[in-house]
């Protein structure tokens, strides 16, 4: 699969556990996808909902085009997300059952149509971020003890 990643949820994991992930087609006007080539396009603070059994991405900020006059788009509009059937029901199930939270982890590019990639995750607590913390500066400080060594 030629892939070409524009941007990743950097947040997404430092704050939640990922358990499983969907690759989800967008639905977007001419101007957006003109924008998310040029890298202008923002996941932050960025979540799915489910409504009448169709999933959205809100709070998503791809910036205005540059070329884009009168027609260009609305910032942080609502966008849909396109998913089978059966995924859907699977992630409305997850999340009215276990109480999991999607959220989407990358922007990316298959075959020139630009697809995102959302996680069915739970929130850390503060101390499994600490913990998290803790372990990336010892795997860092062992990359870097073994890097002087040869």
């Amino acid at each position: 699969m030629d892939k070409k990643i524009v941007t990743t949820n950097r947040k997404a994991f430092h704050d939640y556990n990922i358990f499983e992930k969907f690759v989800a087609g967008i639905v977007l006007t001419g101007t957006e996808i003109k924008s998310i080539r040029n890298n202008a396009i923002n996941l932050k603070d960025s979540f799915c909902k489910i409504d009448d059994n169709e999933l959205f991405l809100y709070n998503c900020h791809i910036s205005h085009y540059d070329k884009g006059n009168r027609y260009n788009h609305e910032e942080k509009r609502t966008r849909k997300l396109l998913l089978t059937k059966k995924e859907i029901l699977k992630i409305s199930q997850k999340i009215k059952k276990d109480g999991y939270t999607v959220i989407p982890l990358e922007v990316f590019f298959v075959h020139g149509l630009a697809k995102v990639e959302i996680g069915l995750a739970k929130g850390k607590k503060l101390y499994d971020k600490r913990e998290d913390m803790v372990k990336k500066e010892q795997k860092r400080d062992i990359e870097r003890l073994t890097k002087n060594k040869y």
